[in-house]
């Protein structure tokens, strides 16, 4: 898609799609084992902490989006001085931030019984320690992974995947073996705690390895203009993770709240699927970041237009037929996977798969704005997003139940969708009108939800008394009408014909059109 090392983004794309793939099959794995052997209100209480803990992760600042930025011009110059200054900050600001987090994260320790009704969790446990256990985990993380943002900068992540392949294994094997022989959560998490450190360290090891100048003793101080650059994104990306965490965050905090634990649990089954492929699919595009970053640096409106809709067309495909296939497969899935008794309703999962359209389609729109670092620009508006989602969530999910904590996401994204990407994406960086955005989006939405509707119709029309021929016939489903439907409409379109272009050639085969 890219004119510069575009092998380098291909290879980062594929690898980070391995990992993801290989992290959600795990995750099928270990989810069932774990509510086999503890049960689902420990899973609920794992999802709560997890959110919670994304809470504490505020606290980072967006140091790292920020020196990643700063690290794009050194490294296409080879300066390696800068290179070092900044790495150094790094290291030193997250030191920083390890302690803070560890100060806030016991402070909060008399408050946990605001998260989660304590009188009403029947598991023998302490709540106490296993908080501290998760936050172990993020301070660990802090201290130890510093190094990877210049190989993420140098377009070497694919080297951080293979890495975190290996992670992947190495953790859920033995945490599996832990969970059959001890049934012992407490070790459940110190093990991940052991590996996550262990793995920082192997990627530390490697940097140190590739750039060999990252260990000199001779750092000069950080250029003063570069400093106060990242100084003003830190302040503004402040912003950012504050509402980041607020509409994606407290999910599992509303629902442990209003609804309980085991709620939490039912729903961390469907968040898992969700998020994992949500999480497969968007490092394919995030993967390009560095990419595009070096692309901004040319300043060329037609040729940054010209990737973006390369991009925003293959993200609209990918979001359409991992959408399309999370509402016809979940459930039956589910039912194979776990249990009938695990569903949540129909009504809920259309509405978490139109979360899941929003969130998919935002990648193309923030990959451009995260390269272009722009953070201060729109820094109010993901605080007026996080205060909508909040209020509608509350609003909501007394008059819908469980299915309104979700429609308040929903309803608090027209923020971005209607100010930040218009106003600092399509205009700042492609120098487009509001009219070509608002027509490319809403042609999109369409098609999406013409899709969805069909699926609704299909769940009437075929009914099965088999799970599995029930995920089956869905399977097939999901495989052959969105695709079909998208080449049929885009067929003629440009960025259809580049891609098909591009993957005749890479698989060698010629192609005249």
């Amino acid at each position: 898609v890219i004119s510069m090392k575009t092998n380098n983004s291909i290879k980062n794309s594929i690898t980070i799609f391995i990992s993801n793939a290989l992290a959600l099959l795990i995750g099928f794995i270990s989810q069932k084992i774990f509510i086999n052997i503890l049960g689902l209100e420990y899973l609920g209480l794992n999802g709560l902490f997890t959110n919670i803990i994304s809470m504490l992760g505020i606290v980072e600042l967006g140091i790292g989006n920020a020196i990643i930025y700063n690290l794009y011009k050194p490294i296409v110059q080879n300066d390696k001085e800068t290179i070092k200054s900044l790495m150094k900050f790094y290291r030193k600001s997250y030191i920083l931030v390890a302690i803070i987090v560890l100060l806030i994260s016991l402070l909060l320790i008399p408050f946990l019984g605001f998260f989660v009704d304590l009188k009403s969790v029947t598991i023998d446990i302490n709540i106490t320690f296993i908080y501290m256990l998760f936050i172990l985990d993020i301070v660990s993380s802090y201290l130890f992974s510093y190094k990877r943002s210049i190989l993420y900068a140098d377009e070497k992540n694919y080297i951080i995947n293979y890495i975190h392949i290996g992670y992947l294994l190495v953790l859920n094997i033995t945490q599996l073996l832990i969970l059959f022989i001890t049934k012992n959560y407490y070790l459940y998490l110190i093990i991940k705690i052991i590996v996550r450190i262990i793995e920082n360290i192997v990627i530390t090891k490697v940097a140190n390895k590739k750039y060999s100048y990252l260990l000199d003793k001779d750092i000069r101080s950080l250029d003063k203009e570069i400093l106060n650059d990242i100084i003003k994104k830190i302040k503004a990306l402040f912003f950012h993770k504050i509402g980041s965490f607020i509409v994606l965050g407290t999910d599992n905090i509303l629902i442990s709240k209003f609804f309980g634990l085991t709620s939490v649990g039912l729903y961390s089954n469907y968040y898992l699927i969700i998020n994992a492929m949500q999480t497969l699919f968007s490092q394919v595009i995030n993967a390009l970041t560095p990419s595009i970053g070096h692309l901004l640096v040319e300043e060329d409106y037609n040729k940054n237009y010209a990737v973006f809709k390369k991009i925003n067309f293959i993200n609209f495909w990918i979001t359409t037929f991992s959408g399309i296939c999370i509402l016809n497969l979940i459930d039956p899935f589910i039912t194979l996977w776990i249990g009938e008794k695990y569903l949540l309703g129909f009504d809920v999962l259309i509405v978490l798969v139109l979360n899941y359209y929003q969130r998919m389609m935002r990648y193309s729109y923030s990959v451009f704005k995260e390269a272009a670092g722009i953070y201060y620009e729109d820094r109010f508006v993901p605080l007026i997003e996080s205060v909508l989602n909040i209020i509608f969530s509350i609003i909501l999910l007394k008059i819908f139940g469980l299915k309104g904590v979700f429609i308040g996401t929903l309803v608090s994204s027209l923020a971005l969708w209607g100010f930040s990407y218009p106003k600092y994406v399509y205009k700042k960086l492609f120098n487009q009108n509001m009219k070509s955005y608002i027509f490319e989006n809403i042609k999109y939405l369409i098609i999406f939800i013409l899709l969805v509707i069909l699926s609704i119709i299909k769940v009437f029309i075929f009914k099965f008394d088999s799970a599995f021929i029930t995920l089956f016939i869905n399977l097939i489903i999901s495989i052959i009408i969105p695709n079909l439907i998208i080449i049929l409409i885009f067929h003629k379109n440009e960025e259809f014909k580049y891609f098909i272009k591009l993957i005749c050639k890479k698989l060698g085969v010629k192609n005249e059109k």
